[in-house]
């Protein structure tokens, strides 16, 4: 019996990109361009010099023109699947569910949205994953949202500092006991997981699935201090990210 060894992900690209108006009234965030190529070609190259050969691409928003793309371009050399979201769109966590059976069933899935560039090192993002449940890439940037740790970097809950909300399947979390980090948007999923969806209906966010299993399975946060990332969702922001990928490619950070 042949082993499948191959590095797998999974590009979020289905939203509806609605602060990259009025971009996205006429095309899918994914197919918005960054330095003359698009958000969606950006993620994939830098998984695929990473070493990932296997990429799902979820799609909703003008779903058949990333299609199209993703075909004018030969899927860029690799093997990438689309998880057509087109009649509704499932959210990350449902997103991800639906996307089950286009996943080798043995190996953890590297999730990436594709409008978060990062100078963080996939290869090892991913190999860290190989030991938990799920690993979350996280960082101390300033956020009124936090992932709340244990001291051995363990999910336990999370919380809004601006209006006091705390989430935990722990009963009393004392929340000045614990680590507080701002999440990325990029996490490695175990396969082992999807059986625990089940009792989740079909849109969810994987956010609120993992805060409602953590204590059952083991979900760790790595941190990256001084991660470079860039959420290039907003119109704004875009004629920045160009001189911001391109620092990150003369890194070197795969």
């Amino acid at each position: 019996m042949n082993v499948k060894t191959s590095k797998q992900a999974m590009i979020f690209a289905a939203g509806l990109g609605t602060r990259l108006k009025p971009l996205t009234d006429t095309m899918p965030k994914a197919l918005v361009c960054v330095g003359g190529k698009t958000l969606l070609e950006h993620v994939v190259e830098r998984l695929k010099g990473a070493g990932f050969e296997h990429i799902v691409v979820n799609v909703h928003h003008f779903s058949g023109m990333i299609v199209d793309y993703l075909r004018r371009n030969n899927d860029f050399g690799i093997d990438i699947r689309v998880s057509d979201e087109t009649p509704a769109l499932l959210d990350t966590g449902g997103g991800i569910k639906h996307a089950a059976s286009l996943f080798d069933s043995d190996m953890p899935v590297l999730i990436h949205n594709v409008d978060i560039f990062s100078d963080i090192n996939l290869t090892e993002l991913y190999c860290a994953g190989m030991a938990s449940d799920a690993t979350l890439l996280v960082s101390r940037r300033t956020t009124s949202r936090y992932l709340l740790f244990d001291d051995d970097m363990t999910l336990v809950g999370w919380t809004n500092v601006e209006t006091g909300e705390v989430r935990s399947p722990y009963a009393g979390l004392d929340v000045s006991k614990c680590r507080m980090y701002a999440f990325s948007g990029i996490h490695v999923f175990s396969p082992r997981l999807f059986s625990l969806m089940d009792t989740f209906p079909d849109k969810f966010g994987i956010m609120d699935f993992y805060l409602k299993i953590c204590d059952k399975i083991r979900i760790r946060g790595m941190v990256k201090d001084g991660l470079r990332l860039m959420d290039v969702g907003k119109t704004d922001i875009l004629s920045d990210a160009e001189a911001f990928l391109s620092q990150c490619n003369a890194d070197g950070n795969n």
